[in-house]
């Protein structure tokens, strides 16, 4: 049998014998079916034509993310500390390469990831790693689609994932959205792993909040000023969205005030 992956959203599923009739993540209204209809692949077809590229950010902080461009094309962070190394979200992509640098550079402590959206390949990026735990907030159990021992359902706001290192619900795009936040990051300002629960926009100077990107739905009021107070006690000068250009190397904290309040009154409920 094989895990299947959903060419659209990225989603690997429990192995089955066929592919599974439809794909729960993409018919949800913050995803979306492609005009072709549902297509799946496998991680080892996958492998054989795409590879992953990297990228250093800082000392610290490096990207890794398919190439050529693959379903949404997220990219993935390594948050190497002290005390361990993080892994950020997931791609589907996973090829030996990969697990050699990263094994190269202390392996895996654990790995924490924002939203459904980036769950992919999560049990094989787990397993690769001798089986490191998966951390995912439980208001998002639902959207599982390959459980595994390795996934560690959280509750509440926050997560001490590692010394400096912690996991925020922010909620938003999904309700148990997650944003990380390393104390120690961008010269010890603190770095936010903000992923597109705060995406950055294109012009890297604001962020912004939807229900669904792709489909244009906007967040309310209630849930984008919910997302400014879960951030408020945290210091972050740079903020890591999830596309590799996607990045605001200082001042994060102001821009996401500035961010808020522009947001605010472009819905009509800030300033009138």
């Amino acid at each position: 049998m094989l895990a299947f992956i959903c060419t659209a959203c990225g989603t690997q599923y429990a192995p089955s014998e066929t592919p599974p009739p439809h794909c729960t993540i993409c018919e949800d209204d913050r995803q979306y079916v492609p005009p072709r209809g549902q297509t799946w692949t496998t991680l080892e077809a996958l492998a054989a034509s795409h590879f992953n590229a990297c990228r250093q950010y800082e000392p610290g902080i490096i990207g890794i993310g398919a190439e050529p461009h693959f379903a949404i094309g997220q990219r993935a962070l390594l948050v190497c500390t002290p005390h361990g190394n993080v892994l950020w979200d997931t791609i589907a992509m996973l090829d030996a390469a990969t697990v050699t640098l990263i094994r190269a550079l202390g392996g895996l402590a654990a790995i924490g990831i924002s939203h459904p959206h980036f769950y992919t390949t999560m049990v094989e990026w787990s397993r690769a790693f001798g089986n490191v735990p998966i951390h995912l907030h439980a208001a998002d159990r639902a959207w599982i689609m390959r459980p595994d021992p390795a996934i560690k359902l959280w509750d509440g706001e926050t997560l001490a994932l590692l010394p400096d290192v912690t996991l925020i619900r922010c909620g938003g795009h999904f309700p148990g959205g997650t944003v990380l936040h390393w104390a120690k990051g961008a010269g010890g300002h603190g770095v936010l792993c903000s992923s597109d629960i705060c995406t950055v926009t294109m012009d890297r100077k604001f962020l912004s909040f939807m229900h669904s990107y792709p489909n244009l739905i906007p967040l309310s009021a209630e849930q984008v000023t919910g997302i400014a107070a879960a951030l408020e006690p945290f210091a972050f000068a740079t903020i890591y969205g999830h596309y590799f250009d996607r990045v605001i190397p200082t001042g994060g904290k102001h821009v996401l005030k500035i961010s808020v309040e522009r947001y605010l009154k472009a819905i009509g409920t800030y300033g009138s």
